[in-house]
């Protein structure tokens, strides 16, 4: 029961890294503009891009506010990840819909650390034992490693590598140009604006526009990246690329074993 739960709210969270991000528009057509340091809006984007592709580690949010105000309990609306390309994280999930839930995440080579809240197991373990689960809890992670069937789905949500390679293999293959903007701000730092609407593959726009926010000072790098429209309102931020994931994990006194709490919902 626990790890089903587990291995359903998971497979979800790894919908994040889907080419359907904002990002599908970080690769494309020329653009003819020319930005103050003499560069185009298609040379920004790639080189935001190529410092994406090559980073160590960076820290990834997502905020999706359809799925905050209508999706449902599997369906992740936000996120804050510190991750790197050895499949270390830090951060949390948090899932969508009326009562949906939140979910603590550490991983560490291939030793995982999840604390669910107590809205998360109500959510994702029918009837009253998801109460029970939170009450065994009593705010432990529940830790195992990712030969845990439950657990290997985080394997792929850490895994900055693997976001990085579908960036660069078809998750960046946008259908669009993108039109540079006036300089402005986000998190405090001076970027450029580059804008576009995707046709999807079809040659006709779907209403959906995305912009690309790339520092205005070299080296340009993507911090910020929106997609709006029908029924689309995401935005992900870029931040701290290159550095470290925090090495700190729980400790065994704030942990029980998945199997451990299985035995102990037995015999409850």
């Amino acid at each position: 029961m626990v790890r089903k739960a587990l291995a359903g709210a998971l497979a979800s969270a790894g919908l994040l890294f889907s080419p359907v991000s904002p990002l599908s528009l970080l690769s494309p057509a020329p653009a003819a503009a020319s930005d103050a340091d003499g560069r185009t809006a298609a040379e920004l984007a790639e080189q935001a891009e190529d410092h994406l592709l090559d980073a160590e580690s960076v820290r990834l949010t997502m905020t999706d506010r359809i799925a905050e105000a209508e999706g449902t309990v599997t369906e992740p609306s936000a996120m804050d990840l510190a991750l790197d390309r050895d499949g270390n994280c830090v951060g949390t999930i948090e899932t969508g819909g009326e009562g949906g839930g939140r979910v603590e995440i550490v991983k560490r080579g291939e030793e995982v650390w999840l604390k669910p809240d107590a809205a998360f197991w109500k959510a994702h373990v029918p009837g009253g034992e998801g109460d029970a689960v939170a009450g065994l809890l009593k705010d432990r992670y529940l830790h195992g490693t990712t030969d845990d069937p439950a657990l290997e789905g985080m394997a792929g949500v850490c895994d900055l590598g693997r976001f990085q390679r579908e960036i660069g293999t078809g998750a960046s293959s946008g259908g669009a140009s993108l039109i540079k903007g006036e300089e402005t701000t986000r998190q405090d730092t001076a970027v450029v604006p580059l804008t576009g609407e995707e046709d999807g593959g079809t040659g006709e726009e779907d209403g959906e526009r995305t912009t690309l926010y790339v520092t205005a000072d070299a080296p340009h790098r993507l911090i910020e990246a929106d997609r709006r429209g029908e029924g689309t309102d995401v935005t992900l931020t870029f931040e701290d690329y290159g550095k470290p994931v925090p090495a700190g994990t729980p400790s065994p006194a704030e942990t029980v074993d998945i199997g451990r709490l299985e035995e102990e919902l037995l015999d409850a």
